[in-house]
């Protein structure tokens, strides 16, 4: 992320007074919206509005065999992996994107997935609600299948050490900011998995874990998505405000000194 500075001169009584003019870069940070199995972008659209009113480009998709697709029982995590690595290509080669301002936005398995993406694609901000894990084994088998596997369950409640699961061993490798959010009530992704994908991120520059009150899995009241909406947009405004400060910080320290450079010259001369 950037902040352009402008040199200016503003004309008064015949004379020009010097100054500056900060503004954001022509490109803004990206958000793509990953949905779970099982839903469709449509669970995105409400989020990406309000993100998109902090001034971001956002992305949601369908992953495939699912939206207006009917649920394929023959697609696999490979092929929607796949998918994920589109759009992210996608949305980071459109004009008004900036490729290193991006922010991944997972729910469930496909917090799962933006967990994998983060170790192939730059992400500098991930936010994951209720991330499913899965065993590395069968990658390419449909993930329906998966849960035909009768240790599954017992499994996910297991400590896992990041270096026997994909997922985690992309999170410890992740340097970003992280939003991990768990449901208080969650049926389907036990606390553990939560802990291991807390455990992980020992290289996040920040970590923010939140329990969303009294929520089950697919938040499936008004309340529950308004509490998870609110916490997302408070946590990526200010993800986005410090880095957009930060920036700016930057640019006003530089331009200081070279004031200060050529009031030097002025005192030398």
């Amino acid at each position: 992320m950037d902040i352009r500075l402008e040199r200016v001169h503003i004309g008064v009584a015949g004379e020009s007074m010097p100054g500056a003019m900060l503004m954001p870069a022509r490109e803004l940070p990206g958000v793509l919206f990953v949905h779970g199995w099982g839903g469709s972008q449509i669970q995105d659209l409400a989020r990406a509005r309000e993100a998109a009113g902090l001034g971001c480009v956002c992305v949601t998709f369908d992953l495939r065999g699912h939206g207006t697709r009917v649920i394929s029982t023959t697609v696999s995590r490979a092929q929607n992996f796949a998918d994920l690595l589109a759009a992210y290509d996608w949305m980071v080669g459109q004009p008004t994107v900036d490729a290193d301002s991006i922010a991944v936005v997972g729910i469930s398995y496909g917090g799962y997935l933006a967990a994998l993406l983060s170790a192939e694609r730059p992400v500098r901000w991930l936010a994951l609600r209720s991330p499913a894990l899965y065993k590395d084994a069968d990658w390419d088998q449909p993930k329906l299948s998966l849960h035909a596997d009768p240790d599954l369950p017992a499994w996910r409640r297991r400590r896992i050490a990041a270096s026997d699961n994909r997922a985690l061993r992309a999170c410890e490798q992740y340097r970003g900011d992280v939003l991990l959010v768990e449901a208080e009530h969650d049926e389907v992704i036990p606390h553990a998995v939560i802990e291991n994908y807390v455990g992980a991120f020992t290289h996040a520059r920040s970590l923010t874990a939140r329990v969303i009150a009294d929520a089950n899995h697919a938040f499936s009241s008004k309340t529950m998505q308004a509490g998870y909406t609110a916490l997302l947009i408070k946590w990526l405004t200010e993800m986005i405000a410090g880095a957009r400060a930060s920036a700016a910080a930057r640019k006003v320290e530089s331009h200081k000194r070279d004031i200060a450079r050529v009031d030097t010259r002025r005192h030398v001369s």
